[in-house]
């Protein structure tokens, strides 16, 4: 048995081509969904990330402003840029994007955001009702994820999901979502992690198994059952010296032996990651209809 391939990439291009339709909605009521992204100094990798949330903003039809800070701004003065951003009341959406330089409190700027603003599901407030099952801004790649599942004909509902990692990022939240009493939810959820005994025994168990603790390739075949679902959630880098640039990424899934057991696995690159924009768009846009009233 090979397993499906789940492309990200194609669920992501069909979830933008339905915010394309409410945007144009939206504008119709006289409203333009408004992004504000604050990135502080030069990660290669944030200002990469920023770009493809302005190419995705322009492609559905987004207002997306970047406010590019020095990597010295003082922690103060990006405090003033969110409040600039919290006070005006056109801005639908604020993300700020991490990492964020040593000198700042990243935790002090992200709680900063207004919770009624905070895309990216991260605010204590939005947190809290997340937990509670109480609408809110769903954090990122969890509600990517969810949608991987339910898009491409796997349920969570009645089904064992094994999430290996607990960051705060993605495997709290991902369970969080997924044992809720709700639609594409419902399942029952393990959280394995690196105070876990023998994870081998819960991820044998999984009908939808999980990797999301920045390890490359940990997952093997005989860590899946027969039949599983496998999101991979890891980005690594790996040296190849075949490669013009030296490495090339895999996942957290050594998927070459995994996709011959798994029923369907995603890839790295091309399965979680085009996801998140995408969610991060859906949820400005669906902050603008909230103003709007036509939510």
């Amino acid at each position: 048995m090979t397993a499906r391939i789940i492309s990200g990439t194609e669920i992501a291009a069909a979830i933008r081509s339905e915010l394309k339709l409410r945007v144009a909605r939206l504008k119709e009521h006289g409203k333009v969904p408004y992004l504000g992204v604050i990135l502080v100094g030069d990660d290669p990798a944030s200002i990469s990330y920023v770009k493809s949330k302005e190419k995705g903003a322009q492609e559905i039809g987004v207002h997306e402003v970047t406010i590019r800070l020095p990597a010295d701004t003082p922690e103060s003065r990006v405090i003033q840029s969110i409040d600039d951003l919290n006070n005006d009341a056109e801005v639908d959406g604020i993300l700020v994007q991490t990492p964020l330089p040593g000198h700042i409190d990243t935790e002090k700027v992200l709680y900063h955001i207004s919770p009624e603003k905070d895309v990216d599901g991260f605010h204590p407030v939005n947190l809290g009702k997340l937990l509670r099952g109480q609408p809110c801004f769903l954090p990122c790649t969890p509600h990517g994820i969810q949608q991987i599942l339910v898009r491409s004909g796997y349920d969570p509902a009645g089904k064992h999901v094994v999430i290996c990692g607990r960051s705060n990022l993605v495997g709290k939240p991902l369970a969080a979502i997924l044992f809720q009493k709700k639609k594409g939810a419902n399942a029952t959820v393990t959280v394995v992690h690196t105070g876990t005994s023998h994870i081998p025994n819960f991820t044998r168990q999984a009908d939808i198994l999980v990797a999301a603790m920045g390890s490359p390739l940990f997952v093997k075949a005989d860590m899946v059952k027969d039949g599983a679902v496998v999101i991979d959630v890891g980005v690594n880098r790996v040296e190849d010296k075949t490669r013009e640039k030296g490495y090339r990424l895999v996942g957290d899934v050594d998927f070459e032996a995994v996709k011959e057991k798994a029923a369907a696995i995603t890839p790295v690159p091309g399965g979680v990651g085009p996801m998140t924009v995408t969610m991060l768009l859906q949820n400005t846009v669906e902050s603008a209809e909230i103003k709007a009233g036509i939510k």
